[in-house]
């Protein structure tokens, strides 16, 4: 497929949000046109224009709706929109108007940098508001090449360092007095996980969100 216009991404991740309201619903185009806030003739075109590339199924003075297709490029769009989000907010300290600032970043950004924007958050399954980011499939295998890795990947019999918490500064207060802090030591074996040298029990999507970097 060619690469789609800025335009092209951003009705297909209006449309997305709609389904994801309304799953069985048909688009019409004057709601689309009005959240786009374009007229109806430009999202006629649009609509026509997604058509003809099997993303978007057309129904003549009806409306429209997504192609199985165009689910999953959408939702790809609105997941590099909420990861962008989290970076802004989590890693950046960003306080700034995020979603309008992760709108215009999330037309540049790549499968590879996307991936690794989900290594370094944790690979969130929520945002903060409660919303869900869609989900892709992972290949959770050590990287060889990235010098760090959730501790839910850690390989069995293996120490590594914290180098990264991917959680508000809140939360991430009330890990360290656990002693549970960036430059602590995690040991993992088969059965359990000590970090600081205590034997801790870790929520599989806290597991994830914890970043190590690997020693020996």
């Amino acid at each position: 497929m060619n690469k789609l216009s800025e335009f092209e991404e951003m009705y297909l991740k209006k449309m997305f949000e709609i389904h994801s309201e309304q799953p069985a619903a048909i688009v019409k185009t004057s709601m689309l046109a009005d959240s786009m806030g374009v007229s109806a003739a430009s999202t006629t075109e649009m609509i026509q224009r997604l058509s003809g590339r099997d993303l978007v199924t057309y129904i003549p003075y009806k409306g429209s709706r997504l192609t199985s297709e165009g689910f999953a490029v959408a939702g790809k769009i609105k997941r590099r929109q909420l990861l962008i989000e989290l970076l802004l907010t989590d890693i950046i300290g960003f306080d700034g108007d995020v979603r309008s600032v992760a709108c215009e970043m999330e037309h540049a950004v790549n499968d590879e940098l996307e991936e690794s924007i989900d290594r370094l958050l944790g690979y969130p399954e929520y945002t903060h508001l409660g919303e869900r980011v869609p989900q892709i499939e992972r290949q959770f295998e050590p990287d060889v090449k990235s010098p760090f890795l959730p501790i839910s990947n850690m390989p069995e019999c293996s120490n590594g360092i914290i180098e990264f918490i991917a959680l508000p500064g809140q939360d991430a207060k009330t890990l360290e007095s656990q002693q549970i802090c960036i430059g602590a030591t995690v040991t993992k074996t088969q059965n359990s996980i000590n970090i600081s040298g205590n034997p801790v029990l870790l929520s599989e999507s806290l597991a994830t969100r914890i970043l190590v970097r690997l020693e020996g």
